[in-house]
């Protein structure tokens, strides 16, 4: 018989070491045929040294769009990209934030 609190233990050491080596978890693409709202305004707050405010956006859950709001990142090297909304032919192809160089 299958012990499920064994079971949570081994997954949770298993993502341990994924992410410690930089092997995270891979987020399925978010495609959808409905189109996004109009992002919402949102006053940045006051600069944060080492921080880079990452915008709120419109996340997808299958049905609705549902809005996720703004948040500080820890600053790397680069530029950070928000998360956003390509349109492609009929559909709308999420993309997640991410640093660029």
């Amino acid at each position: 018989m299958i012990n499920p609190q064994k079971t949570s233990i081994a997954m949770l050491v298993f993502t341990a070491m994924l992410l410690s080596q930089g092997l995270a978890p891979v987020r399925a693409e978010t495609v959808t045929d409905v189109p996004p709202p109009q992002p919402r305004i949102e006053r940045p707050p006051p600069h944060r040294d080492g921080y880079v405010w990452a915008p709120g956006y419109w996340d997808w859950n299958g049905r609705f769009y549902r809005w996720t709001s703004g948040s500080w990142i820890s600053e790397h090297r680069g530029h950070w990209v928000a998360d956003h909304w390509d349109q492609l032919g009929n559909q709308w192809h999420y993309v997640r934030g991410h640093w660029e160089q």
